[in-house]
């Protein structure tokens, strides 16, 4: 089956330092833009994280710091990247709770807004795992019937995700073929901050974590405002933080003008 889109799908796949989104750093991003009219573009690029990659993490991605020593920034690579995906949907493998999290605070750390409002979040992951409950390698196995070769290279696992994104729509025709039809039946995740320190409920932004889990965001912030100034001086991420303070300035400001 062949996919219909509106507007461009870029599919994402980063290599790390680790997986903390506030500690590590990204050392590669590879993504692959689908047009409109299905043709494809790689853009794949080296990152020079600033500080030591962990040898045990170099043995899982092959990434040594030799070979990012001369390599961009995040801050220098940033707008090349951020006009890549400009326009478009986002796709990867996990990428919602990982690449796109963690590639967000990469932005804010450089100083610049990644907007997610507008654009839709598929993540192949969440396919999978709905209609066949496994890693990247099985699923390519599953689905592609072959082996992944140089699995946890960016650039091979996200032409792989791709390549087993259309397989999926091949074989579960009730996904359809757009965008709009795989979240149909997926489910579309409302993301309030990616680390998922707040998640939406009934229309409503909750706590997902502490003492006030379960409770109103807007609720905590006017009751006990001293939580705000708590999570912004914490070891919090960037992106929860910049949420945080939107909520946190709409609920001040309805509270001036009830």
């Amino acid at each position: 089956m062949q996919l219909v889109l509106q507007k461009p799908l870029v599919f994402l796949d980063l290599e790390t330092t680790g997986l903390s989104f506030t500690q590590d750093r990204i050392v590669e991003i590879a993504m692959l833009k689908i047009s409109v009219d299905g043709s494809r573009l790689m853009k794949r690029k080296l990152i020079n994280p600033e500080r030591p990659i962990p040898k045990e993490v170099s043995e899982i991605h092959g990434i040594t710091d030799e070979m990012v020593k001369d390599a961009p920034t995040f801050k220098q690579a940033a707008n090349e990247i951020r006009q890549f995906m400009e326009g478009a949907d986002l796709g990867g493998y996990n990428s919602n709770k990982f690449d796109w999290p963690l590639l967000v605070e990469e932005f804010l750390r450089a100083g610049l807004e990644f907007e997610t409002e507008g654009r839709k979040l598929v993540d192949v992951q969440k396919i999978y795992h709905m209609m066949e409950p496994r890693n990247l390698s099985a699923a390519y196995k599953f689905y592609c019937n072959k082996d992944l070769e140089n699995a946890h290279s960016a650039e091979t696992d996200v032409t792989a995700t791709w390549e087993v994104f259309l397989a999926q729509i091949g074989k579960y025709q009730n996904l359809g073929n757009s965008v709009d039809s795989i979240l149909k039946v997926i489910g579309e995740e409302l993301v309030i901050d990616f680390p998922r320190r707040m998640v939406m409920e009934n229309g409503k932004e909750i706590f997902n974590f502490g003492k006030h889990k379960g409770k109103l965001v807007e609720d905590v912030l006017r009751s006990e405002p001293s939580y705000y100034d708590w999570m912004m001086k914490n070891d919090f991420a960037l992106h929860t933080k910049q949420k945080l303070t939107e909520i946190f300035n709409r609920t001040m400001l309805k509270s001036k003008h009830p």
